[in-house]
């Protein structure tokens, strides 16, 4: 099956190329009540295990992003049946017998995709395929995994260095005491976990040393039990053990995305309007969920329910802070970025693990940040943002949905703020900028 590898990880999801948009604040405060779309963290998981389960899954809140197209893809390709209508996914599972036994695969820019699938293809009981992505994704490490799934007696090679392409040979996991690493992705974890219930014999699976973002793991367990595996584990994730048995249907609606619901949040912080998003909560097991404390520390005034979270701005930010955002560090950068609107400087922690994302996040908030005027330290695990008045100017986001995020927050305060490449965005909400358009933020498109 003969498979075109496109550079980037855009896809045919992705909204129309621009150029670049400048970006200039509200004519008013923002007031609004708003629902963001579904997470892909729990769509990409829900997605792979219906495909492996045995009957037909249901997954409403289901968002048209480039990372869940790229899943979808996959699972088409190895013969799974899926079918998208409005917001739900309709999938046929193959109870862990890909129907198309052998073949090229393609993870776009989806770490999710490429940390996920190749346990599951490991697992089945035959066949050859060869999954890659995009240049971007290429990048980025996959040795722990790798080197796990070989531990339990899959088949699983690198075809250059250490990441993608992998080739991937179905054969089955025979189970037993595997170590992994959780410093640099939990996903890593994640992806082991997911392919364990399909091993011959259970699977204790130990992390031998700091774990970043175990909340992720949580959300695994918690899609995994879902669809009927069997899971016990200690209270920081330290030591889990699966045992063996087939995922069987399960129709899920999944929960929106907190990471999303946190830039409109954050905007309201920035710009002293009012945000609720009624859609997520706190009740949330995604860590995002919680960056309401941090915009509370910085001077905001927060309601949380359990199904919706409401920040109002009070037109000033806070600085003088030092916020540890390991269990968070997806919103690293949207803390930086309001730094540079506080009355002090912030200095964020515990993110070594970020310059290992979609782009070295921590080099490109500096030097963007930089190009506007504002000052930024760099440090081994985090940085030091020191306020001032920001100026129009450039950002690069290096096709880094987040960065591109983080720095639209800016139009609350600063006009002329341009982003290039601004479609990155579709990775996680291709409508991301549309929205903020709806909400009074100028959008001027090149």
């Amino acid at each position: 099956m003969a498979l075109s590898r496109p550079r980037d990880g855009h896809s045919p999801w992705a909204p129309a190329r621009r150029s670049a948009i400048t970006l200039s604040p509200p004519a008013h405060p923002i007031h609004a009540e708003l629902t963001v779309p579904g997470s892909k963290s729990f769509a990409n998981r829900a997605l792979i295990l219906a495909a492996q389960a045995e009957g037909t899954s249901q997954l409403g809140g289901f968002l048209r992003s480039d990372d869940t197209y790229w899943c979808l893809d996959a699972l088409r390709r190895l013969g799974v049946r899926a079918e998208v209508e409005g917001e739900t996914v309709t999938v046929e599972g193959c109870g862990g017998r890909w129907p198309v036994a052998r073949g090229s695969l393609f993870a776009g820019s989806a770490g999710t995709v490429a940390r996920f699938l190749p346990g599951a293809l490991a697992a089945a009981p035959g066949g050859e395929w060869v999954l890659d992505g995009s240049d971007q994704l290429r990048s980025r490490p996959l040795e722990p995994l790798v080197q796990a799934l070989r531990t339990l007696g899959g088949h699983v090679e690198a075809v250059e260095g250490g990441g993608l392409p992998l080739r991937v040979w179905g054969g089955g996991l025979r189970g037993g005491r595997v170590s992994i690493s959780g410093k640099v992705s939990s996903q890593f974890l994640s992806g082991l976990l997911l392919a364990a219930p399909k091993a011959d014999a259970s699977v204790t699976v130990e992390v031998e040393d700091d774990l970043v973002q175990p909340a992720y793991v949580g959300i695994t367990l918690a899609v995994m039990r879902r669809f009927g595996a069997r899971v016990e584990h200690d209270a920081g994730f330290r030591r889990i053990e699966v045992h063996p048995g087939p995922y069987r249907a399960a129709d899920h609606v999944l929960e929106a995305d907190a990471s999303t619901a946190s830039y409109f949040l954050a905007l309201a912080a920035a710009s002293g309007g009012r945000v609720r998003v009624t859609n997520v909560g706190a009740a949330s097991l995604q860590p995002d969920a919680r960056f309401v404390d941090v915009l509370e520390a910085m001077g905001a005034r927060v309601i949380r329910g359990d199904a919706f979270l409401e920040v109002a701005g009070s037109g000033h930010l806070r600085g003088g802070l030092t916020v540890d955002m390991k269990p968070m560090s997806d919103q690293a950068l949207t803390v930086g970025v309001l730094a540079a609107l506080a009355d002090g400087p912030v200095t964020v922690t515990g993110v070594a693990h970020i310059r290992q994302h979609e782009s070295d996040r921590i080099a490109v908030l500096a030097a963007n940040l930089g190009a506007l005027g504002i000052r930024a330290e760099e440090h081994p695990d985090g940085f030091t943002v020191h306020p001032g008045e920001p100026r129009p100017g450039t950002v690069d986001p290096h096709d880094d949905h987040r960065v591109a995020m983080a720095f639209a927050l800016l139009a609350a305060r600063v006009p002329g703020v341009r982003i290039l490449g601004p479609g990155c965005v579709s990775k996680t909400y291709p409508g991301f900028f549309e929205k903020l358009g709806r909400l009074g933020v100028g959008v001027q498109s090149e």
